[in-house]
């Protein structure tokens, strides 16, 4: 999914310019929800070096596999900021 081009179609109410921002967010958030879920005696360090490398590899390959998708800094910004915020929800509900 994140290596498939993207169509962006204005035909629908809930589309805007950077809807991939907020997809980027919102899987990212969800991939890192359940990897602490999955794993949640991991420790920050390797939460963000296993997901955040993911992250990086998935933008570094829609630039270099020329499918109509590119590399782009503020999709690992909201790939990064989906990650710290699913772990620090995730921490504050386990430490309970």
């Amino acid at each position: 999914m994140l290596l498939r081009p993207g169509i962006e179609n204005k035909e629908y109410s809930f589309m805007f310019k950077h809807i991939d921002k907020v997809i980027h967010f919102s899987i990212f958030f969800l991939l890192g929800f359940l990897f602490r879920v999955r794993f949640p005696k991991t420790t920050l360090l390797y939460f963000f070096l296993i997901l955040i490398s993911y992250a990086l590899l998935t933008e570094i390959l829609q630039d270099v596999m020329k499918l109509g998708r590119s590399l782009e800094v503020l999709d690992a910004v909201a790939d990064t900021l989906g990650l710290s915020l699913s772990y620090y929800i995730t921490r504050s509900a386990l430490l309970n």
